[in-house]
């Protein structure tokens, strides 16, 4: 079985009743763009932590600037890629429309990330798991009970573009299948997240994720597992590009690292050791010098990803390719993404103040997830009748996302984690310690 372009290029939207809108000035894809750049819970992306958590200076990369960076190449790599399959493509779809799928798909990748990071996914998974056994969530099914002991940024970015964002559990942002199927990095549900923890789709979205597979004709792997759309994989390279070179670039903003230290891997990763300009050897700051490296580092690992993405291309279509561009493309990259990361390992992940700060992550969501996870259950077992003042006050603070007494208990912590994930470092923080009384 093989994938074709016209059914992965369609221009269905989930949650829309009508095949096509008309179009004005935007293709369907632009307005897929839009919507999520024009979303509450990608302005919050701004106040939420990529690596640094809580930090002071302001040149450190958050989540939005993240995102809109991976976008950025994304975009790039759509184009380039789809400029080299044009023949296999809908008469009415161009190069730009692959583009701006993967660029939409992009900007949403970290969407469902919660506050502080990958440590608040740790924070979130633990608190879960040390409550295993206890009454909270003795009546949940093993199914439901793995969904909340694994808890996933990507998963929660599935729910919130698809159920949380506009119109509320009526479709989300209601964006096209082509750029839902580029967002589902892990098009399966937790039972085969493996030892990273890796899936993209909670029980409350899996007969989302099972329409799109059959909409989109991707290949199937097993009861609610599928292959990947191939533009997941150009989505996924773009972010790896941001990351390996923008952890580094944030050391040395953090005095963690040193310029000398970074430029050899920069180098590699511009395929060209033996390249120079006038500015490494000015007095201009380490933020200029990087700079210079970064332009060049980007566009040598795009070309080879792209490159990667041609010659792996059948396997693609398949539904039978499991590496990454970057790894399988030039060695020069290859390898230096492998130094990048150990660098950043070794070097950036032990600093002592983010260390300090992921510890505290993990008080904050401590007393968030207690506070709302006991009041959700009394909320379901009282029916809301006899509610401790304190419980019906904390689920007040929770909007439209309060759960009605008669949902279903899993469902009910679903919603708790919509409110708590969607929070900001600093929101989460301020109110954690008014819960906590620590003000």
């Amino acid at each position: 079985m093989e994938m074709q372009w016209p059914r992965l290029l369609t221009t269905k939207r989930y949650g829309h009743t009508e095949l096509t809108d008309e179009e004005i000035g935007r293709s369907h894809f632009h307005k897929d763009q839009d919507r999520i750049i024009f979303s509450s819970a990608f302005r919050r992306l701004g106040r939420k932590t990529q690596v640094h958590p809580m930090a002071l200076n302001d040149h450190i990369h958050t989540r939005l600037t993240h995102s809109v960076e991976v976008g950025s190449l994304g975009r790039s790599l759509g184009i380039r890629v789809g400029e080299q399959i044009q023949d296999q493509l809908p008469e009415w779809a161009t190069a730009y429309d692959i583009g701006m799928i993967v660029q939409s798909a992009c900007l949403a990748h970290d969407i469902g990330n919660p506050p502080f990071g990958h440590a608040g996914e740790y924070a979130i998974r633990d608190w879960f798991k040390r409550r295993g056994d206890d009454r909270l969530l003795a009546d949940l099914s093993p199914d439901e009970r793995l969904d909340l002991m694994t808890f996933e940024g990507n998963a929660q970015g599935f729910r919130v573009v698809t159920r949380i964002e506009n119109h509320l559990f009526d479709g989300g942002l209601r964006l096209t299948y082509p750029t839902l199927g580029a967002l589902l990095k892990y098009p399966w549900s937790a039972e085969y997240a493996g030892a990273k923890g890796k899936f993209s789709a909670y029980k409350t979205e899996l007969e989302i994720l099972n329409k799109l597979g059959r909409e989109l004709g991707l290949v199937p792997l097993g009861e609610n597992r599928w292959c990947r759309h191939p533009l997941t994989f150009l989505m996924e390279a773009a972010d790896d590009i941001c990351y390996a070179i923008v952890d580094l670039e944030d050391a040395i903003e953090l005095n963690i690292l040193s310029f000398d230290e970074v430029k050899p891997i920069l180098l590699q990763l511009c395929g060209d050791s033996s390249f120079d300009d006038e500015i490494f050897t000015s007095q201009a700051s380490s933020r200029r010098k990087i700079s210079a490296l970064r332009g060049k580092a980007m566009e040598f690992m795009v070309s080879s990803a792209v490159q990667a993405y041609m010659a792996n291309q059948t396997a693609i279509m398949r539904g039978e390719y499991q590496g990454e561009l970057l790894s399988d493309g030039d060695p020069d990259v290859r390898d230096g993404l492998y130094a990048a990361k150990t660098l950043a390992k070794e070097r950036v992940f032990p600093d002592t103040r983010k260390a300090e700060l992921e510890v505290g992550a993990y008080t904050t969501l401590g007393i968030l997830l207690e506070a709302f996870c006991h009041a959700v259950y009394d909320n379901h077992y009282l029916d809301g009748e006899k509610l401790s003042y304190r419980s019906e006050r904390i689920i007040s603070l929770m909007g439209i996302h309060a759960p009605k007494p008669d949902l279903p208990l899993y469902n009910a912590y679903m919603r708790a984690l919509d409110f708590i994930s969607g929070m900001t470092d600093n929101y989460a923080t301020y109110l954690a310690r008014q819960i906590g009384g620590l003000s």
